[in-house]
């Protein structure tokens, strides 16, 4: 009866003018920058938090949010008609979306992909409404020694699930771990890694830093692509699966729900990871595993499901225990830190009705997708036909606005500008983003809850270990660390680097 009642008040919220106009804005939004290769939404929301300032708190949750699973929807546009994945995460979807096209079936391949991302979209926001309570009654007991332990084991998890050699990795981390140090130190009023500049006694600004390694990085990534030409567009006929491809796909459909509503509680996880395990899993359970990459039509809808599922499950770690589940639920976190609002446990019982109110967007937003995706897909595809010479400096001035109008200062601009061309090159060399900005947001929380755990045990180490919690979640954390050392994975990890 409690779910039915909170239920009840997270649509009476959602159900507002106000909030059902922002949840449009955010997927229509998410769907564009779907649509448009290499943006992607964590440069989008990054470029969005400043105007956040001016939206109820709620409001600009809910808007975010949609921008983040209404990317996953319109990523697959593109990839199914002409192979160009807006998102990471569609690189799959293109496998076998783009031979259907090719086949003359891209709008079979349109309609599974999209009725595929509603189920899965419907089932994982179910998931948050029932499991996120009981892990917040069970993260109220946490304490100090317990939240390091979490942020131990999130960063851990980061290095494991990049991409490309492990020291690449943990070299991120720590990038963003240290970024994450500059400033006066709270407790000892120490500046450490200010260089005498007053301007960074606060520290790098969230948004300068998002900004910077996201949105200005990818617009001299693309500003030096000189190799985009003009893609061949698949007609779409009939939007109706046959009642075979219904037989194959619902199958497939269910088992990316699940394996993405998991994955996507995973610290480090997100779509990509659960859209790639997806596909190999349904290659391997199939009994027809030579049509994959030939146009099999469950290698759409599993992949286009897990990625969906987890993009909305990672919701979880995020609200309930303050751990972001990958780099946008990082840009969410900071988010709610614009407002005031401390990401955990806490939000179930102080912040009742934001929490409620985004569960329930979330059902909505996945609906108004449906009507977005389909009967829009001509619109979608003409956004690629946008000369990028108009796009990206328009990009830019909105990007120096918003970081101009938090504080009205240029230094931030120009931090933003300097981490944006070391971004750039960074992504030259195959480093990802995504490890450092989880290790520049978790990095003072982890070093706060150190400090607090020595004040506690009187600067005993053995705290960590002797909390069986905190004991169980290091353990994991180094059955994993393990597990990625080992030099069979370093070099599985390293070959599928060379190969990319």
């Amino acid at each position: 009866m409690d779910i039915l009642a909170n239920l009840e008040l997270g649509f009476g919220v959602s159900l507002s003018l106000g909030n059902l106009f922002y949840c449009f804005v955010g997927v229509l939004l998410g769907t564009a920058i779907g649509v448009l290769p290499g943006l992607g939404p964590m440069a989008t929301i990054a470029m969005l938090l400043p105007m956040t300032y001016a939206l109820d708190p709620i409001t600009a949750l809910i808007m975010l949010a949609g921008i983040y699973y209404g990317a996953q929807y319109g990523g697959s546009t593109t990839a199914i008609l002409i192979n160009l994945p807006g998102e990471a995460s569609a690189v799959v979807t293109a496998i076998d979306g783009h031979k259907m096209a090719q086949q003359g079936r891209a709008g079979v391949a349109l309609a599974v992909a999209a009725l595929a991302s509603l189920f899965a979209g419907t089932i994982s926001t179910g998931v948050i409404a029932g499991f996120s309570p009981i892990l917040a009654s069970l993260a109220l007991s946490f304490r100090s020694p317990e939240y390091f332990s979490l942020m131990i084991l999130g960063l851990i998890a980061a290095v494991i699930l990049a991409h490309g050699p492990i020291l690449r990795a943990v070299a991120m981390v720590l990038i963003g771990l240290l970024l994450g140090c500059i400033g006066v130190d709270v407790n000892s009023g120490v500046a450490r890694f200010t260089f005498g500049a007053l301007e960074l006694s606060s520290g790098i600004d969230f948004v300068a830093i998002s900004m910077g390694i996201f949105a200005f990085a990818e617009i001299i990534a693309h500003v030096r692509d000189k190799t985009r030409g003009s893609p061949k567009l698949y007609e779409v006929t009939s939007l109706w699966p046959t009642r075979q491809d219904v037989k194959r796909s619902a199958p497939a459909a269910v088992r990316g729900t699940l394996l993405g509503s998991l994955l996507g509680l995973m610290p480090g996880g997100g779509a990509t990871l659960a859209s790639f395990s997806a596909y190999s899993v349904e290659k391997r359970a199939s009994k027809r595993p030579q049509e994959f990459g030939q146009g099999a039509i469950e290698g759409v809808a599993g992949p286009e499901a897990a990625n969906n599922a987890a993009a909305q499950t990672s919701f979880i770690p995020m609200l309930t225990l303050g751990i972001p589940a990958n780099g946008v639920m990082a840009l969410m976190m900071g988010a709610m830190m614009i407002h005031n609002i401390a990401p955990g446990p806490q939000i179930l019982t102080q912040n009742t009705q934001l929490f409620w109110a985004l569960v329930t967007s979330m059902w909505i937003g996945n609906f108004m997708l449906i009507v977005l995706n389909l009967p829009m897909v001509g619109l979608w595809v003409k956004l690629i036909s946008i000369p990028y010479r108009y796009l990206y400096p328009a990009i830019l001035v909105f990007c120096v606005i918003g970081i101009f109008s938090i504080d009205n200062q240029t230094f931030q601009i120009f931090v933003a500008a300097g981490l944006g061309v070391a971004g750039y090159f960074l992504a030259r060399l195959k480093c990802e983003m995504a490890p450092l900005l989880l290790g520049f947001v978790l990095g003072p929380m982890l070093e706060e809850n150190f400090r607090r755990s020595m004040q506690i045990s009187r600067g005993s180490l053995s705290i960590f270990v002797t909390q069986p919690i905190s004991a169980c979640v290091l353990a994991v954390a180094l059955v994993l660390l393990i597990v990625v050392l080992s030099p069979r994975m370093r070099r599985k990890r390293e070959d599928v680097f060379a190969e990319s």
